[in-house]
């Protein structure tokens, strides 16, 4: 399957964008490390689809970043790591290779909310998928049962980011109204997770909106630190990852299209490979 020999990156998976705002987190932590980032941007958007759907096409992305050498890869999409990863850790895995590893960006977000919060109230925003999947919730409950969870669909917020209308008046509308919504769930909530990495382009105008007293978590810095904690608990995964600080981009769609908006959400120019699943 290995057919990149000595040449073993971290692979960054989403979607589509997002996950890109986790990886140039990723990078500032840890710059020396090799990349590949897979955009799913031909099946694009994961958030509307069904468990098994949406399962289907993730497992077959991840064994496309293991064919390309990866012995690690990164969920860095909310839907993925709420509708697939446990199934792929637990009954893929062994099969494939029980050396690799899949990890998710729910739970390091979750681990970290828990140490934030003191009212032991919390927001989550997310998109539909997420959100009726439950996952912060259960996993919540399992890490901090006296935790109370309000969450919010926002079913506007990726195709306001996607159709580059992020920074319009127009998104101030939807931004304020979810987030009203949210905060008219309870008095008590003292910090909100943004449950989709497209939503930290958002951060300006989400910011405007909530009051100054409740923290607002990002997701790209907890995952970044929590990837370095990672390999720093596990230093044989930490050996097989190399390190000549190479990045290489590949979408499942139209790379012209690709790099454009993908320099909108990692702050840099971007040339990527055109992948056919």
């Amino acid at each position: 399957m290995d057919n990149h020999t000595g040449n073993h990156p971290i692979g960054v998976f989403d979607s589509g964008f997002g996950g890109l705002t986790v990886l140039k987190s990723i990078l500032k932590e840890l710059p020396q490390y090799d990349f590949v980032y897979l955009g799913d941007n031909a099946r694009t958007p994961y958030g509307t689809r069904s468990f098994d759907t949406v399962y289907q096409y993730t497992l077959e992305c991840v064994k496309k970043l293991f064919a390309m050498g990866c012995h690690l890869v990164i969920l860095a999409c909310n839907t993925a790591s709420a509708k697939a990863l446990r199934t792929i850790q637990q009954r893929d895995l062994p099969n494939i290779d029980p050396s690799r590893r899949v990890l998710g960006v729910i739970r390091p977000s979750v681990e970290e909310i828990g140490k934030i919060t003191k009212s032991n109230s919390i927001g989550i925003l997310g998109t539909n998928g997420t959100i009726q999947s439950e996952s912060y919730v259960l996993e919540i409950e399992k890490l901090y049962p006296a935790i109370q969870v309000y969450q919010e669909a926002c079913p506007i917020w990726v195709p306001l980011v996607e159709n580059n209308e992020h920074l319009s008046d127009g998104a101030d509308f939807f931004v304020q109204k979810h987030i009203k919504n949210l905060l008219s769930k309870s008095d008590r909530i003292d910090s909100v997770i943004l449950g989709c990495t497209h939503y930290p382009l958002l951060m300006d105008k989400i910011l405007k909106y909530v009051p100054e007293n409740i923290c607002v978590v990002s997701q790209g810095e907890i995952v970044a630190a929590s990837l370095k904690d990672y390999l720093l608990r596990h230093p044989e995964m930490d050996a097989r990852c190399t390190k000549a600080s190479k990045i290489r981009f590949y979408t499942t769609d139209s790379t012209e299209m690709f790099d454009k908006q993908a320099s909108v959400f990692f702050e840099s120019n971007v040339k990527s490979i055109h992948l056919a699943l």
